[in-house]
């Protein structure tokens, strides 16, 4: 098995902990909320949101993907960090066992926050992943990022 990682990072006038609570604590509620077009609905399978919680994410017909199931790895409320791996769905294809993400939020001088998401494609024997073919689900990701963000200044005391 090889391991390809790839970091990303995008800064937002949000404060940290603000972000954290809804993109993190309660996206299971949020995120449903403001895609309705592509989460049918989240599943908590197994677990109260710590360590050890899987979570089945169900998509519309409008998403080029049906389920994908996460496994919490960590939650550190005190220093904005969660980690997690996405363990079966779709996106996996023939290639992947698993992703793992590690997702940290950081102030910034401005009160706003940095977040740096991690990810590591574990890839099946000798498969190796590309950066292109991962394109798309970098793109989901910070597309989601940004509608909360967007949620969230149209709503200042949302979460605050």
């Amino acid at each position: 098995m090889g391991v390809t990682t790839f970091v990303q990072e995008f800064t937002t006038t949000i404060a940290p902990a603000r972000l954290f609570k809804a993109l993190i604590l309660d996206s299971n509620n949020l995120i449903p909320k403001l895609l309705p077009q592509f989460i049918k609905n989240v599943q908590v399978l197994q677990g109260d949101g710590g360590p050890g919680t899987i979570e089945q994410i169900n998509f519309t017909d409008a998403s080029p993907f049906k389920f994908v199931k996460h496994r919490t790895d960590e939650v550190d409320k005190e220093n904005l960090i969660f980690m997690y791996s996405l363990i079966e769905g779709d996106p996996l294809g023939d290639k992947l066992e698993y992703i793992s993400y590690d997702i940290k939020f950081e102030e910034t001088s401005d009160g706003g926050c940095i977040c740096k998401m991690t990810s590591k494609y574990h890839s099946i024997g000798n498969s190796e992943i590309t950066e292109e073919e991962i394109k798309s689900g970098k793109e989901s990701a910070f597309a989601i990022y940004k509608v909360v963000e967007t949620y969230l200044l149209e709503n200042p005391h949302s979460y605050a």
